[in-house]
This record gives structure tokens, C-alpha cells and sequence, in this order.
């Protein structure tokens, strides 16, 4: 039986280790039939990403190609490379990013600093905008193309620790609804999955996101923490067709904990 994304070409961002998201996402992917192609920020990363996707079945086919997302001519250089491989077409984007100094997750909001802010922003949340310009043509000629992104609950809530990175993630969610009605007329539609707290590396910074898993478990009506095996399942809906109809999106996998008062 042919998976839901079955001979999508898929462009991963942000497989970081086994733990992260986007690496959640592409495994998933790959269950479902996709063919993968995935960046890498720097020659150690690229160290953490090799054995993974060379985990995957057939895993040693799928190009790793460097993308340093700071700076522009990386991103256009990368979606050249990715261009070339798939004769300039592409199916789905994914950009599971989030980066911030450690520095800017501690202490008060009123002590972040500009180039802190800068930082996070630009990584975080302007790559998804740098990395859709050079993508979608390629997305366009692909026939429906399909860009989704993850972002948090601290977008719209409070959660303390996570200072600068919330506001990145509400420029995210922002940067989802202008490039959602901007693509739309070339048949690409752009979502984003509000994943709950799951126990990543980056998330590792956060020292609230352990209380938060906890209150999770114990107050979501599904009384269960979330992981990247459920955020790659809701990723492998948005890149199918079986979402065609959905734009613009913010889908929350947090088992229900989005609809709780405090």
C-alpha cells in the first residue's frame, strides 16, 4: 500500500538529533514514501545528522547539503542544490527551527538584548520567510506544494524562561498568515504545528518546559505529554493531499491543552 506522501520531494530543515522535531518529522516522511533531502548548519551538525538519516531505510540516497540559515546566500545556494537534484521541483518544505543564545532564556524579558533579539528573529523566524522565497517556485512547479513550520504556545501565552524566543515564534506565526495568502495563488499552502513541551535539546534551555511537561500529564484532557512521533504524524497530514483544502493553519498537537482556562 503506497504511503500518504508517497514520492513527495521533501525538503527537511532542522533535523538537528534524534531528539528534535524536525528529525520526528522526516521520519515519519519516510514511512509515508517520502524521498528526503535535508540541510545541515555547520561540519558538527553535519557529524549528528549523517548516522541518522543513514539510519533510514535507503537513507544513504538522500543528499545533506549545508545551510547556514543567518545568512541569504546559504539559503539561496541550498534551494540551488535542491533545484538541481529534483529538476527544479519540489513537493513539500519543512522548517522545524528555533535557535536563541542561552542567554536570552534566562533571567527578565526587560534584559533582552537587541542583538539577542536580532539573533533569535533571524534564525528563527525570518528563515522561514528567507527560505520560502527560494523555494517557491520550486514548490509551484511541483503542482501543490506544501510549507509548514513549528512554533509554541508562548507565541500567544506567558511562559516564563522562554523570553525571546516567544516573541519569535509570534513573528512565526505571523510570517505563516501573509506567506499562506501570498502562495496561495500559486496552489502552495503554508501552515504551522503548535506542538506541546517535548523534551528536545533546544528546549533543554527552558528550564519551565520540564514543569510544563508535567502539567501536561497531569491536566491535558488526553493526560498525556506529546512527542516527535505525534508532531511527525500531524506534519505528514499537512504534506499530503489530504490537507489540500487547509491554509494559513495553526494546528495544535498538545493533546487538547490549548483549551484550558488557567
Amino acid at each position: 500500500m503506497a504511503g500518504l506522501v508517497a514520492g513527495k520531494r521533501c525538503v527537511v530543515l532542522g533535523a538537528s538529533s534524534h531528539r528534535s522535531i524536525g528529525w520526528g518529522i522526516a521520519r515519519a516522511l519516510h514511512r509515508e514514501g517520502a524521498d528526503l533531502f535535508f540541510s545541515y548548519s555547520s561540519d558538527r551538525s553535519k557529524t549528528h545528522l549523517d548516522p541518522l538519516v543513514d539510519s533510514l531505510a535507503g537513507g544513504a540516497r538522500f543528499p545533506r547539503v549545508r545551510c547556514d540559515l543567518g545568512r541569504d546566500e546559504e539559503v539561496a545556494a541550498f534551494f540551488h542544490a535542491v533545484s538541481e537534484h529534483w529538476g527544479g521541483q519540489l513537493d513539500v518544505l519543512v522548517h522545524s527551527v528555533g535557535h536563541a543564545q542561552a542567554e536570552e532564556l534566562t533571567g527578565s524579558y526587560l534584559d533582552i538584548t537587541r542583538e539577542g533579539y536580532a539573533f533569535a528573529h533571524s534564525i528563527s523566524a525570518y528563515s522561514l520567510v528567507a527560505c520560502a522565497r527560494e523555494a517557491a517556485p520550486l514548490l509551484e512547479a511541483g503542482g501543490a506544494g506544501s510549507v509548514l513550520t513549528i512554533t509554541y504556545a508562548a507565541s500567544t501565552r506567558v511562559v516564563p524562561d522562554y523570553n525571546v524566543m516567544a516573541s519569535a515564534k509570534a513573528a512565526l506565526d505571523c510570517h505563516v498568515r501573509y506567506l499562506a495568502a501570498e502562495l496561495g495563488p500559486l496552489n502552495v499552502r503554508v501552515n504551522a504545528i503548535a506542538a506541546g513541551p517535548i523534551r528536545t535539546l533546544s528546549a533543554s534551555a527552558v528550564k519551565s518546559l520540564a514543569a510544563g511537561r508535567r502539567e501536561m500529564e497531569n491536566r491535558a484532557p488526553l493526560r498525556r505529554n506529546v512527542d516527535t512521533d505525534d508532531v511527525g504524524d500531524v506534519a505528514v497530514f499537512l504534506a499530503s493531499d489530504l490537507s489540500r483544502c487547509l491554509t494559513g493553519e495553526i494546528l495544535n498537537a498538545d493533546n487538547g491543552f490549548h483549551v484550558l482556562g488557567a
